[in-house]
């Protein structure tokens, strides 16, 4: 019954575009994921700046960082996220138009079914995994860091709407092609696309987003990435683990709270971190 819902819609939606293609795809590809980037990192920009609802703020993990958020920092960090969207991200949907339009699939008007698209969903996590870890790996280069990856690392304690603060070729490398390349490799429909790109923009905002809240992935992973800086590269961490890449993680209070919180208190309470030695 769900399954014939979403396909009524779909083809009511795609009436109304009067199958146009460029249309139905920027509308999926961009402004879909925009607006899910933007809502989810809309609520926490309020939590960052006002240090308001508690509910948000007593769960942060680098006690005492960013509260509040340094406003111009901020404001630096909004600015290059929205130049990264529009001047790379939606220019590189234009090749990527071209190529959805080649596999002749992206725009069917049959729905690809929910088993299919969880069957793409693994493949999309498994290639965005691999190119992000060896090219996330590659930017930390120190001929590269300096130059590139450098910007990203400005916050050692993140927020999430930083996930995509970085230098342009950090973005079209690291950021962008990992999540571009899955949908290209699959030929993916468009609806399944909308739905990949705007769950890893989410996901990477929680990365980031420097809070361990009820019921939502950990960030634990990607928070100690930018307090260490040599640690923690991957997104799911499995390559992390078969390199050796998240041996200081492991030893840490970071990786004990790492999973998901099924309770209101929270982690750095319930799991905190040990007394510092005095000198």
């Amino acid at each position: 019954t769900l399954g014939n819902f979403w396909q009524t819609a779909w083809l009511e939606f795609y009436d109304h575009m009067e199958g146009d293609e460029w249309t139905i795809f920027l509308i999926g590809a961009a402004l879909v994921p925009a607006l899910a980037f933007w809502g989810f990192n809309g609520i926490l920009l309020v939590a960052d700046i006002t240090g308001k609802p508690t509910f948000i703020t007593r769960y942060r993990i680098q006690l005492g960082k960013n509260d509040p958020v340094d406003t111009k920092k901020l404001w630096k960090a909004i600015y290059t996220v929205l130049g990264n969207q529009f001047f790379i991200s939606f220019p590189m949907l234009v090749p990527m138009f071209y190529i959805m339009k080649w596999w002749d699939n992206t725009f069917s008007k049959e729905l690809p079914t929910f088993q299919w698209f969880l069957v793409e969903l693994s493949i999309f996590t498994v290639v965005e995994e691999i190119l992000f870890y060896y090219t996330h790996r590659l930017v930390h280069h120190p001929v590269l860091y300096k130059h590139i990856h450098k910007k990203h690392h400005e916050w050692t304690a993140p927020i999430g709407v930083v996930s995509i603060y970085a230098h342009p070729i950090e973005h079209i490398v690291s950021n962008t092609l990992p999540v571009m390349t899955g949908p290209m490799i699959m030929g993916s429909h468009i609806v399944s696309i909308s739905a990949w790109f705007s769950i890893a923009l989410v996901t990477t905002s929680i990365s980031h987003c420097g809070y361990h809240l009820p019921l939502l992935p950990s960030p634990e992973f990607h928070d100690f990435h930018h307090l260490k800086f040599n640690q923690c590269y991957g997104v799911l961490g499995v390559l992390d683990f078969l390199h050796g890449t998240d041996k200081m993680f492991r030893q840490t209070k970071a990786f004990e709270r790492h999973k998901v919180l099924l309770s209101l208190t929270p982690l750095s309470e319930s799991i905190p971190e040990p007394p510092k030695k005095e000198e």
